[in-house]
């Protein structure tokens, strides 16, 4: 189990849970952000601080969002186990589906 990051992220990428994360185990794709299911430890730092409240433990995802768990996993099937989110930087490996969302307006508050 892991914790996984859903749909209100896309095209927000607040970035305040990498800056929580105490093992670095959120990357950045091009629309926004996945946590790796194998290097997550699942403390739990980055749910409280995202904005949007779209970081859930797997179990708490909300069922419209299901499909983000596998988009958790598929960002890293070329990326691999990098070992960390810092060195690698943001990439472009968002699934396909997600390229393919229409983009999102965020409220600015």
């Amino acid at each position: 189990m892991t914790y996984v990051i859903a749909e209100p992220c896309v095209d927000l990428l607040d970035k305040a849970c990498i800056e929580e994360c105490p093992v670095d185990c959120i990357y950045e794709g091009g629309r926004m952000l996945y946590i790796h299911p194998d290097e997550c430890v699942d403390c739990g730092a980055c749910e409280p601080v995202c904005p949007v409240e779209a970081i859930f433990y797997e179990d708490d995802l909300p069922a419209q969002w299901s499909e983000y768990t596998k988009a958790n996993v598929d960002f890293f099937d070329d990326l691999g186990s990098p070992g960390g989110a810092s060195k690698v930087g943001k990439t472009d490996a968002d699934p396909q589906w997600i390229k393919d969302l229409p983009p999102v307006e965020h409220d600015e508050h």
